[in-house]
């Protein structure tokens, strides 16, 4: 005799296909740590991975070594309400709210620890590292959780609980990085595709801005004795330079990339400064840290783990933080073209030298396609902006959320 759940799945396959669609649309940890996943690729292409380039023949194990010291952010299940009466899990909607969390995150890491630094499972972490992840758990009180970022969302028109595009996140995370003061990351999100140097200087130096106003207060001659006086300010009170995290969301095409933009975008993989690019498909986002060949590379949000809860010491069981198997991978043509990639500039010559570096991309992209890409002209003093006067926008959208690239 069959037992009741037999019975019922035996008299009902629908049933038994929803339950089965549902149990695959949200894995636990355990079933996602234990399942298959196919292995990183034999191949001589060079990998690249936020800006450091791998061999995959004899470099796989540092490779993963790379990427598993990536923070990885999921869907989250039974960690407070909301806004004390909202949702308790994220799963379903809140993939590219996670995405900002790991690009966000990647930059607090290049902040604290540097590109080099490790992760190992058991090892003693640095109580910077342990402060990074208290950032970003899922309470209301973290800097950077999901109930801040959704919360926040709310201002950007996005109720609690609907998809963000990539520009909505990067707005959201530029407001809430305003009181990290542990941190003090100048987030700038630069819209219509256009990287203004003196607007992003003054912002990482407001030094700059008060010298110039008290030069304007007490004439030229005075700027010495200005700066000795009321406006003096000293390094502990306002850094020389602030780090810079520079998002820039970008539409690379219409409904597909338009392949003009493929070997840009993997330029941008390339620079050391990379925090990587946020997208992914229609509806499911992805982040993306490197590409190898035509492959893009990328960290998955999209796997329910529950809800973590720092002990009273402070410290987080992080091994759910850090994808331990072979990294994703997708063909890059399979991007949806509404994307935001992230750079970060810790120090001003860290900054002039990514503004060389586009230079260089965007001087090769014009010769080789003959084409305009505004996102990647940096300087109002020498970006030639005839160009863009003559070429008209190859489509428009009604969807705030994309700026849109010009042909």
């Amino acid at each position: 005799m069959l037992d009741p759940i037999t019975s019922l799945l035996c008299n009902f396959p629908l049933a038994y296909s929803l339950l089965l669609s549902s149990f695959t649309a949200t894995l636990t940890y355990d079933t996602l740590r234990f399942g298959e996943f196919e292995d990183f690729p034999e191949t001589s292409e060079p990998v690249w991975i936020l800006g450091k380039e791998y061999n995959a023949l004899t470099e796989k194990d540092d490779i993963l070594s790379d990427v598993t010291s990536r923070l990885w952010f999921t869907y989250r299940k039974n960690f407070p309400p909301i806004g004390g009466t909202g949702p308790t899990s994220d799963t379903g909607w809140g993939c590219m709210l996670r995405c900002g969390q790991m690009i966000l995150g990647e930059a607090l890491m290049r902040r604290h620890l540097g590109r080099d630094w490790r992760w190992a499972r058991g090892q003693k972490q640095r109580e910077e590292y342990i402060s990074i992840l208290n950032a970003f758990i899922d309470k209301k009180d973290s800097y950077y959780s999901i109930h801040q970022i959704a919360q926040m969302g709310v201002g950007e028109g996005k109720p609690i609980g609907q998809w963000y595009g990539p520009n909505t996140v990067a707005q959201v995370l530029k407001k809430l990085a305003v009181f990290d003061t542990w941190s003090r990351l100048v987030v700038h999100v630069a819209m219509d595709n256009t990287v203004v140097i003196e607007e992003i200087k003054l912002l990482c130096m407001p030094w700059l801005d008060v010298a110039g106003a008290c030069v304007e207060s007490e004439g030229v001659g005075e700027l010495n004795g200005c700066l000795e006086g009321a406006c003096a300010l000293t390094e502990e009170e306002t850094p020389l330079w602030k780090p810079l995290v520079l998002l820039i969301p970008l539409r690379l095409g219409l409904s597909d990339i338009n392949e003009a933009y493929i070997e840009t975008l993997k330029q941008c993989f390339m620079l050391p400064q990379s925090l990587g690019v946020i997208g992914g498909k229609p509806n499911s986002a992805h982040y993306f840290i490197g590409f190898v060949g035509e492959e893009l590379i990328y960290l998955d949000p999209h796997t329910t783990q529950p809800a973590v809860e720092p002990s009273e010491d402070g410290q987080v069981l992080d091994e759910m933080y850090h994808c331990q198997h072979p990294p994703c991978r997708m063909h890059i043509c399979e991007l949806d073209p509404s994307i935001a990639a992230g750079f970060f500039c810790r120090t001003e010559d860290e900054f002039d030298d990514w503004c060389m570096r586009i230079r260089r991309v965007c001087l090769l992209k014009l010769i080789h396609f003959n084409i305009f890409f505004p996102f990647l002209c940096v300087d109002t003093h020498f970006a030639d902006f005839s160009d863009s006067d003559r070429l008209e926008r190859f489509f428009d959208s009604e969807d705030e959320e994309f700026e849109i690239l010009s042909l």
